[in-house]
């Protein structure tokens, strides 16, 4: 089992991007492996000319690919959200996260940029193939601080639906393993003449 995030914001302080890491975080406390990845880590020449068969875009393919799940976070600019992510997700396959579990979060400057997870970000997920997107986490960049020393804060009523959310995907994800893992061990034990399908 594989969950990735992956991180619309280029900066490792972003808000954003401590949410993501949050929620990484407490994956990795219920015993669940995480990848990460982001912005930074495709050259900028391949995201800004949509190098689709550049190394980076390559290995972006891949490991998305190879997620059960992916969690994808970004900042809220001019009530749309980031160019860079959009850059990102251009460099995947159509049909890139069918079969997975998506959760997005994003932050903005106010309550009424929430939507744009609902009309700008979900439908572009819908459009890489993503049947199953969790309900997004949206907080404001008030409930939300990175100190200097990088220690995240998080308002109360934003952790709760953040953990809550992560724990559906990992229930969604767990589930989703032992349906396959289940489905593998009739297969194995029909090949092997256990009994007739």
């Amino acid at each position: 089992m594989s969950i990735l995030t992956l991180t619309g914001s280029p900066s490792q302080r972003s808000r954003s991007s401590a949410l993501l890491r949050h929620a990484a975080q407490r994956l990795r406390a219920l015993g669940l492996g995480v990848s990460e990845l982001g912005l930074r880590d495709i050259p900028a020449e391949e995201l800004i000319e949509g190098h689709y068969s550049g190394a980076a875009a390559g290995a972006l393919r891949a490991r998305v690919g190879a997620a059960d799940a992916v969690l994808i976070s970004t900042p809220v600019y001019k009530a749309s959200f980031a160019g860079g992510l959009k850059a990102v997700l251009d460099l995947l396959d159509e049909k890139a996260l069918a079969g997975k579990v998506v959760l997005p979060i994003a932050t903005g400057g106010s309550p009424a940029h929430l939507l744009a997870l609902e009309y700008g970000l979900k439908p572009v997920l819908s459009a890489l193939g993503a049947r199953h997107i969790l309900a997004g986490v949206y907080a404001t960049d008030k409930q939300v601080r990175v100190d200097d020393d990088g220690a995240i804060h998080i308002d109360d009523d934003v952790r709760a639906r953040l953990d809550d959310a992560v724990d559906r995907l990992s229930e969604q994800v767990l589930a989703r393993t032992i349906v396959v893992n289940e489905a593998y061990d009739l297969g194995r034990l029909a090949l092997a003449g256990g009994f007739s399908v």
